[in-house]
């Protein structure tokens, strides 16, 4: 029975006087016998509600009923629990609840003060109380007849001569006994009528009148004479109609309706449970709710404070400067900020493994990329090369955790307690409608041509489709030209194809870090084709704006470090959207990065193989062919497949799209070793051709789930109090589990991710991405809702354990318990660690100081909440004072 609809209000507050006068109507002997004679009792109710409104009070039958079974369910929890008032009552109402439910003489109340008077009320009384008050309110909705008629008679005739027979009830006369006993009834009754003058005189019966609007002698078993004299016979007609109602339990008509009733009742004890738990099931989401609202209020104290704190460092240093004393004097020279910030938030061996990443020599930087090959087993193998030995060994960052993977899927009824994979980046959201797409008619096609070897580029008309659907998605200016689409076996293929034939063995691209870590397997072990790392960070510094931005900056400081070394760089990688950060490159951005590119005659492989998964309308996707001039076309490279955006991981598809045709025949090739079965290439233009689809199914509905799963994610990383970057492109979120690293190295970074994958859900390291900072993580979140909830839970348990260990270590070393803040290096989520200290202001700039003000402040709506004029308002004194010094500077 679902008691969710409009029709059933929920919530209304009733106070006790109107209780009382609720009581008072649903107590009434009347009102309990036809309740329980009927299945369906809601006009009970709304007749109660209708005498409630003519006193005043103005509720409908439903609030009424629910009322009372809210009552009942807390009159059965109290006695189940054997809570039951000794003395002082606990419970003002429990008293009448059990008088009523336990069939006892009911209590009046005293409704002025609210609780029950302790003196007990004659039935008849009661009773008489009730049709006096109800009567006339309860006419107009029952009974059509005079309200003088509905007031109680009473006669009484005394007579030793004389008795009163009343006609049996009409109601009764299906009943049938034995020829005797209606033979002997017969004779009584005519000899009572014979006999006594009273019988042209009308015989008052008492008839009480219930709310909703059926009289007593029309319920079963409830006609009744009263005040009657005792005459002579009546014994006799009270044992005959004994004995017809034995026999009449014996009916099965009864039989049924007894069953019925059984029934009923069992059902209502069932749903009255039910009812029960709903409500205990309310009281527990509340509380969860609660605490999560205190959770984020004393995140936001606690960001506010922050704030506060470092405007107040701000002014600190302006004073000084003011006073003649440049607290630049007190920076030692060349010392990074960021760096001074890991060394003041005590994060140990971070700051030192940062400032040695940056400080060694590009030579061994570039070695740390193999930092996960196997070296401790390795043995070289007689019958490989040396590159062979090399590609034997290199595993990379995540190798270990695939394989555990494979063999302990998780599976919800095969394998439950299997892993749960959050590390590769696949959409799990869309297999229903791209497995419906993909074996319609349509794509059933085995043309003799698509079983011979194709164009190694690709065949015409899959080209040709490429490049209108390039045209449209990526904004292109001018039709693109299907010459220069060139189709392989995924982008990984791609990037190898085009390393090999842009950089010889021993040369370089750059590529900003963290970035796929897939791209070192397909540049690296393919062509021996080295990657020079452009490091970025969490830290506002500079000309940044947002945690690891990529500045034209950091491109000519890494390249010219590369060049001093003799390394030679020969292109540029771009990842638009970015993975594992999410970011989305704006247009002036991406104009920067071809200039800089041009002014090197670097080529530039622009990776946009999540394009058409930005699932956020506030965020603006614009491709590289999308630009009204490229600053260099013939370096330019623009790469993309259908494995990301339409979540069909399995099927090896990528498409490059080159206006410089040298580079087009080479990499074409090669597609020799990396083509596409003429099948596929069929389905793949049957797919892109079909627009309508793509946009009014198919695009809606991915938006949409990876916004739900996007959004369900990151509130519980925000339950957490973990830090993360939030944005709306890809499948990923890149958070910071830094807090939990007690030394803030790869290694202790390494057995988290460990321990994660122990706990059965397998994650990405930051490692992986080749990231400069220790603690960052990228988690996966396009998968069912069933997976994401069991995948956070496994997570929760395992930060929360780190956590308890963390300090019952702090426990152990008070001394070292002020050094163990790690700060919050997002723009999007708020956390300060508890025992993180104010930023000295002599080891900071004002410059960094501004940077940190202005993350802060993009961090919360605090701006938006705590206005000036809401200021003026709630503390107009201390706004006064303010505006006068404000005047006076």
């Amino acid at each position: 029975m679902d008691f969710r609809g409009k029709k059933y209000e929920r919530g209304s507050n009733w106070s006790d006087p109107e209780v009382v006068e609720l009581l008072q109507l649903w107590a009434d002997e009347s009102v309990q016998i036809e309740l329980e004679s009927c299945l369906r009792n809601q006009h009970v109710f709304n007749r109660i509600a209708e005498v409630l409104r003519e006193k005043g009070i103005h509720r409908t039958g439903d609030q009424c009923r629910e009322k009372i079974k809210k009552m009942k369910l807390e009159y059965r929890r109290i006695k189940d629990n054997s809570k039951a008032p000794r003395g002082g009552r606990t419970w003002k109402f429990y008293e009448v609840m059990d008088r009523v439910l336990t069939s006892r003489p009911a209590l009046a109340y005293g409704s002025l003060s609210g609780s029950m008077m302790a003196q007990q009320v004659l039935q008849g009384s009661m009773v008489e109380s009730y049709h006096h008050q109800f009567t006339s309110s309860a006419l107009p909705f029952g009974h059509s007849q005079h309200p003088e008629l509905m007031e109680i008679k009473c006669e009484e005739v005394n007579s030793d001569d004389h008795s009163l027979t009343p006609e049996p009830p009409q109601a009764m006369s299906y009943q049938q006994g034995s020829p005797e006993e209606q033979e002997m009834e017969r004779a009584f009754l005519e000899r009572a009528q014979n006999d006594s003058p009273i019988s042209r005189v009308e015989i008052p019966i008492e008839t009480s009148v219930s709310p909703s609007g059926f009289s007593e002698p029309n319920m079963a078993n409830s006609s009744r004479i009263q005040n009657v004299v005792p005459r002579p016979g009546f014994s006799a007609l009270h044992r005959l109609r004994k004995k017809r109602k034995g026999q009449r339990m014996r009916d099965p008509l009864d039989d049924l309706l007894l069953k019925t009733l059984t029934s009923q009742r069992a059902m209502e004890e069932r749903f009255l449970q039910m009812e029960e738990r709903r409500f205990q099931r309310d009281l527990d989401v509340e509380e969860r709710r609660m605490q999560l609202e205190q959770r984020r209020f004393e995140l936001e104290r606690e960001h506010e404070f922050r704030m506060f704190n470092v405007f107040a460092q701000m002014l600190s240093i302006l004073k000084q400067s003011h006073s003649g004393s440049s607290s630049s004097a007190t920076m030692p020279q060349g010392l990074d900020f960021s760096q001074a910030l890991f060394e003041i938030e005590g994060m140990g061996g971070r700051g030192s493994n940062l400032q040695e990443m940056r400080v060694r020599p590009l030579a061994k930087r570039r070695v740390d990329m193999h930092s996960f090959c196997n070296t401790s087993s390795f043995q070289r193998s007689p019958y490989l090369s040396a590159r062979g030995n090399f590609a034997s060994a290199f595993q990379g960052s995540t190798e270990e955790g695939y394989k555990a993977y494979h063999a302990d899927k998780y599976d919800e009824d095969k394998n439950p307690n299997g892993i749960i994979n959050f590390g590769t980046s696949e959409n799990k959201l869309c297999f229903d409608l791209m497995s419906k797409r993909l074996t319609q008619a349509d794509m059933n096609l085995m043309d003799p041509s698509l079983l011979q070897y194709p164009d190694w580029k690709g065949h015409l008309f899959l080209r040709e489709e490429v490049a209108r659907f390039l045209t449209y998605y990526c904004k292109a200016p001018a039709p693109l030209k299907a010459e220069n689409v060139i189709v392989l076996n995924g982008c990984g293929s791609l990037f190898s194809a085009l390393a090999t034939v842009l950089c010889d063995p021993g040369e370089a691209i750059l590529i900003a870090t963290p970035f796929y870590g897939g791209i070192t397997q397909s540049i690296f072990l393919y062509g021996n084709v080295k990657l020079v790392y452009v490091y970025l960070d969490s830290k506002i510094t500079g000309a940044s704006t947002r945690p690891f931005q990529l500045t034209v900056e950091k491109l000519e400081k890494a390249l010219q470090d590369a060049r001093a070394e003799g390394v030679t760089v020969r292109a540029l990688i771009l990842l638009n959207p970015q993975n594992p950060l999410g970011d989305i490159y704006s247009l002036s951005e991406l104009r920067d990065y071809l200039e800089f590119a041009k002014r090197h005659e670097l080529h530039v492989i622009v990776d946009e193989i999540y394009m058409l998964s930005v699932f956020d309308e506030s965020a603006t996707f614009h491709s590289v062919l999308g630009m009204d001039r490229l600053p260099d076309p013939q370096r330019t490279h623009v790469m993309w497949g259908i494995t990301k955006d339409f979540a069909v991981s399995g099927i090896r598809f990528g498409t490059l799209y080159t206006e410089n045709q040298d580079v087009a025949n080479a990499v074409a090739s090669l597609c020799y070793f990396h083509g596409v079965c003429g099948p596929v290439q069929h389905k793949v233009a049957q797919l892109l051709r079909d627009r309508d689809w793509i946009n009014q199914v198919y695009l809606r509905a991915n938006h949409a789930r990876l916004k739900a799963a996007h959004t369900y994610v990151t509130d519980e990383l925000k339950t957490l109090g973990v830090p993360f970057l939030n944005r709306n492109a890809g499948f990923f979120v890149w958070i910071d589990f830094r807090k939990y690293l007690k030394t803030g190295t790869f290694e202790e970074e390494l057995l988290l991710w460990k321990r994660f994958l122990d706990n059965k859900v397998l994650l990405s390291c930051g490692k992986a991405f080749e990231c400069s900072e220790p603690g960052w993580f990228r988690i996966i979140f396009a998968d069912k809702t069933h997976r994401l909830q069991l995948g956070m839970q496994r997570i929760r348990k395992v930060l929360e354990e780190r956590e308890q260990e963390i300090l019952a270590e702090e426990k152990e070393q008070p001394c070292q318990s002020d050094q163990d803040g790690k700060a919050d290096s997002t723009d999007e989520v708020i956390f300060v660690s508890r025992h993180q200290d104010p930023i000295c202001a002599s080891n900071s700039s004002l410059g960094d100081l501004i940077g940190l003000l202005q993350q802060q402040m993009r961090s919360s709506d605090w701006l938006q909440k705590n206005t000036a004029e809401q200021f003026a308002q709630e503390k107009p004194e201390i706004y006064d004072v303010f505006s006068k010094l404000v005047g006076k500077q």
